[in-house]
């Protein structure tokens, strides 16, 4: 009967009621502390004591309401309600002790005059019986009104500082939900020691027959300041151990600088790949979009998106978004609209129609350019070399040579990785572009700038969210190839880092990224398997698949030809490319922008002579190579 009433109970308990019966409990503490001082006995004389106790409900009625000690959520006391009982209790204190002394001295109402003694152990009792009573009745919630649930055993992966502070976050703030039964860390130094009689074990121990002994539900990793694939080997150690992961977020992300349980997620592959923060409102950046108007092509995609969002943080003049694709687009507005973005305005239209662009430049004054539209589908792109380069290549001159005409300031090109060394017909695209470019820094006020970087998670067409799905239709995981590996990088570093290196830059730079290690897919896949709660290959097995036309099995930041340039920045480099030769590239580049055959390979044969360097692999393109390959293997040999 009592369980039903407190479940159908939805509301807080007043405020008011907490006031009662804290004032109550201070008034019980005051006789309490009389009884404390004259060893239990009546000997105080209770007149003295009855004619005190207004004074005092009067003085702790004022205390606990200038202090507001009885606003907190009873159910959710934690250390800052006890900060403010501790308080409004000094608070208390103090004022009876002046009230004492004034009493004295001027000899008048001396029965308002408590003795020094009654004060001081009042206070003490406060103190205890007050801030216990608060964590009792909270304990009495949670089994009472609550359906009860035994605590989860967890074990924290780090004691240093965020192993500490996460131990601190779930005692005040989940108090009966979990029970911490230890520390694991790697450091010789703290194994075998305790703290608050909590014991640190070595990581090396920890297996099934350590798990079931203990009754371990969950281990939380609290580790900061760890290279991503280190974080990545410890919790990988942990998945075949039947216990959830969890892992605190990086200090940056915590609120007002505290840790909050909830922030405790589920381990996600994308938190062991890059946990890299992201600084909002660079004073940097700042600086150069403060009172831009600034377009942004491919605004619908994942990097366009991503670049629009962290300029809609700075003081810019006006963003202009433009896309060919309605619906995610049309998803874009409305996310500014619902995020009340102010001074933005969404184009429709597609980057290859003359007349609907120089519309587009006419309208607005335009100061910078981000170009981050493109046609990145490798084996799609391999089928379809004419839209390749009608997107890649004729969008982006067209883009380019209005950005000349209309005197914008910078142009910034996203580019990749795969336009170095290109093996297939996207990469070689995005690498006439990048020509292109150079060849348009040298002859305009217009500032041109690349950047050039490799997988991000999460993009359309990444393998991850392809992994996702696999693993929630039940597999099995498919990989080209057992050997194949990428280099990754968060969707909100990446653009961050365009933006840092767009504004860094000085017109003619092709910026690269430092990517960190990169992955090997088929280890990446296993990882997300066992995180997914499975077994290789007992649950869920890889079907290797065979390289797609135009793959390779290993990105490149660089070509042969070319070394970086540090900048102040440490994880973007110049890449130091060799001189061109400007109107022999721009004449074979607007050769290639006017081809209308829709033959393939005469296509494909007119690209790679602009890019000599384009080596064809695993697709039908490699008989037009004839000489080269041999002259490539000549070289690696």
């Amino acid at each position: 009967m009592t369980k039903s009433f407190f479940k159908n109970k939805t509301t807080y308990t007043s405020r008011w009621i907490v006031l009662m019966i804290d004032i109550s409990i201070s008034l019980q503490a005051f006789f309490l502390a009389y009884l404390v001082r004259f060893n239990f006995t009546l000997g105080f004389g209770p007149h003295e004591f009855l004619q005190q106790l207004p004074l005092v409900t009067v003085v702790t009625l004022l205390s606990f309401l200038i202090v507001g000690s009885f606003k907190g959520i009873v159910r959710h006391t934690g250390s800052k309600d006890a900060i403010n009982i501790f308080w409004a209790v000094t608070l208390l204190a103090v004022t009876l002790l002046g009230i004492s002394l004034i009493t004295r001295n001027y000899n008048v109402y001396l029965f308002y005059s408590i003795p020094l003694s009654i004060v001081s152990i009042h206070y003490l009792l406060n103190i205890v019986l007050l801030i216990s009573s608060r964590f009792i009745f909270k304990s009495l919630f949670n089994r009472i009104v609550t359906n009860y649930k035994a605590p989860k055993n967890i074990l924290i992966y780090g004691a240093g500082d965020s192993g500490l502070l996460t131990y601190n976050t779930i005692s005040n703030s989940t108090f009966g939900k979990y029970k911490i039964v230890g520390f694991l860390d790697d450091s010789k130094l703290k194994i075998g020691k305790q703290f608050n009689r909590i014991k640190i074990y070595d990581p090396k121990i920890v297996d099934e027959k350590f798990i079931k002994k203990h009754q371990i539900n969950e281990i939380i990793v609290s580790i900061q300041n760890i290279k991503p694939f280190e974080l990545f080997e410890k919790v990988d150690n942990l998945t075949d151990l039947q216990v959830t992961i969890k892992l605190v977020p990086p200090v940056q992300q915590w609120i007002d600088g505290e840790l909050q349980v909830g922030q405790i997620k589920e381990v996600k592959i994308e938190d062991l790949l890059d946990r890299a923060p992201i600084q909002i409102k660079n004073p940097v950046i700042q600086r150069e979009l403060e009172n831009k108007v600034i377009l942004i092509t491919g605004a619908a995609g994942s990097i366009g998106s991503e670049i629009a969002h962290q300029i809609s943080k700075y003081n810019y003049k006006h963003i202009i978004l433009l896309d060919q694709s309605e619906s995610p687009l049309y998803d874009l507005q409305q996310e500014f609209i619902r995020n009340k973005v102010n001074d933005f305005s969404v184009e429709l239209a597609d980057i290859r129609n003359k007349k609907r662009i120089k519309s587009i430049f006419e309208t607005y004054k335009i100061d910078l350019l981000f170009h981050a539209a493109a046609y990145k589908h490798v084996p799609l792109m391999e089928d379809n070399p004419y839209e390749a380069i009608s997107v890649n290549v004729k969008g982006a001159s067209l883009l380019m040579n209005f950005a000349k005409d209309f005197e914008v300031k910078k142009f910034i090109m996203v580019s990749t990785d795969k336009a170095v060394n290109p093996t297939n017909v996207m990469g070689a695209t995005k690498r006439v572009a990048e020509i292109y470019a150079n060849c348009l820094n040298i002859e305009s006020k217009t500032k041109f700038v690349t950047t050039r970087f490799g997988n991000v998670l999460g993009s359309n067409g990444s393998v991850i969210p392809l992994f996702k799905k696999q693993i929630e239709e039940g597999g099995p995981l498919t990989v080209t190839h057992k050997e194949i590996t990428r280099f990754f990088m968060t969707i909100p570093e990446a653009c961050e880092l365009v933006l840092e290196a767009g504004i860094m830059g000085n017109g003619g730079e092709i910026y690269v990224f430092d990517m960190g290690e990169s992955v090997k897919i088929f280890d990446l896949a296993k990882k997300m398997i066992h995180l997914s709660g499975m077994k290789y290959p007992e649950e869920m097995d890889i079907e290797v698949t065979g390289l797609r036309p135009g793959e390779k099995l290993f990105e490149e930041l660089l070509t042969n030809d070319e070394n970086t340039i540090p900048t102040y920045h440490q994880k973007i480099m110049i890449a130091k490319t060799e001189n061109i030769n400007v109107n022999k590239a721009k004449q074979s580049i607007e050769k290639l922008i006017a081809v209308n055959s829709l033959n393939n390979i005469d296509i494909v044969s007119t690209l790679k002579t602009i890019v000599p360097e384009y080596i064809s692999n695993n697709s039908v393109f490699e008989k037009l190579d004839g000489t080269k390959v041999k002259v490539k293997q000549l070289k690696i040999g």
